[in-house]
């Protein structure tokens, strides 16, 4: 269907003249060059989500933007994969002037909601209610110029990790890493590490919902220049003792899923790997690891730096405005007052972990 210059398609549908066009947009853009925001994340999202759309926005007979997007039952709105995707917004051309109004009329939404919508998305950004630091390690001068900014920055925790780097070699076997690991049990035994960690920490288990299950599926046979899917393991012996699942460019990788196994936590092999993984990604020319959102303490000590994403939502005036103010807003605020008291969220965490115990009890 279109309305104008605008046409709505299925992520499928889409010739390869505009996914070309979409990739150019991409390269062309301020923001770093991640994964997410690339057409193949949203073509494997449409093949496990039936709400998957793309609009594409034209000038003349050229596509001057895209908006990957997901409608709801009752008309709402959400950028592609929320809830999953580090990383969300539309794809333009620098200067193109489009009205969010006449956009959502078009996609056929009452509202567009977003979680880590990038800090260049200047036709969404004016709506974004809380603003949000996403954790990054930047490579850029080779890992060495990395470990330098550590041992200025972290010198204990730098130490401590690759002494028990050490240490996990002598006791768990000859350590080895894979960066591109194309073993599918090796994918599912960190799903399995992954779903365990959701229940023990009192979290909702993001791989018992069997489209985000297939979607990793589908994107771990995802081999493109700028979105592929990347598994990378420890091994101590022939055991996997860590392991992390993302997706990567040319040039970021976005860290997504990574897990262990909880009997070799003494060696924190968790952290050994993400500096592994920092070693090779340098090695293969990506410039930044990209950590994602939320708070956690070894991001505090693995980041080299910070970049701002956006939580909100762009509404239509009209009754579908008020269905997601009811749907979301009070959850999110809730949410954002619990985050800012870290007292609070300490003894949230803790309430979390202690429900979990007694379920599995």
């Amino acid at each position: 269907m279109s309305s104008g210059r605008i046409r709505v398609a299925g992520p499928g549908e889409l010739g390869e003249g505009e996914r070309e066009r979409w990739r150019a947009l991409r390269a062309a853009s301020e923001a770093p060059r991640n994964p997410f925001m690339e057409p193949e994340f949203t073509e494997a999202v449409g093949r496990v989500r039936p709400g998957a759309r793309v609009a594409v926005v034209y000038e003349g007979l050229d596509p001057a933007g895209f908006l990957p997007y997901e409608r709801g039952p009752l008309g709402q709105g959400r950028a592609i994969g929320l809830g999953v995707s580090d990383a969300q917004g539309a794809i333009l051309r620098p200067g193109l002037d489009l009205e969010t109004d006449r956009l959502l009329r078009a996609c056929s939404v009452s509202s567009f909601a977003f979680d880590n919508l990038e800090a260049e998305q200047r036709l969404f950004a004016r709506y974004a209610a809380e603003e949000h630091a996403t954790y990054v390690i930047d490579v850029e001068k080779g890992y060495e110029t990395y470990e330098s900014v550590l041992r200025s920055q972290s010198p204990k925790f730098l130490k401590t990790t690759l002494a028990k780097e050490r240490r996990l070699g002598r006791q768990g076997g000859e350590l080895r890493f894979v960066f591109d690991e194309r073993e599918p049990a090796a994918l599912r035994t960190l799903m399995e590490w992954k779903s365990a960690q959701y229940r023990r920490t009192g979290r909702r288990d993001r791989f018992a919902q069997e489209w985000i299950t297939r979607l990793v599926g589908q994107l771990a046979r995802t081999r493109a220049p700028e979105c592929s899917g990347t598994l990378s393991v420890l091994y101590a012996g022939e055991r996997p003792v860590a392991a992390h699942f993302g997706l990567r460019s040319s040039s970021v990788l976005a860290c997504w899923f990574p897990a262990y196994d909880p009997e070799f936590a003494k060696f924190s092999p968790g952290l050994v790997l993400h500096l592994r993984m920092a070693e090779a990604a340098a090695a293969d020319g990506i410039g930044m690891l990209d950590l994602g959102r939320g708070a956690a303490e070894y991001k505090d000590a693995l980041k080299t730096g910070e970049l701002p994403v956006y939580e909100g939502a762009v509404t239509r005036p009209g009754a579908g405005a008020a269905l997601h103010w009811l749907s979301r807003e009070p959850t999110r605020r809730a949410h954002s007052f619990v985050r800012s008291r870290p007292r609070l969220a300490s003894l949230a965490a803790r309430t979390l972990k202690g429900a979990a115990r007694l379920r599995r009890t």
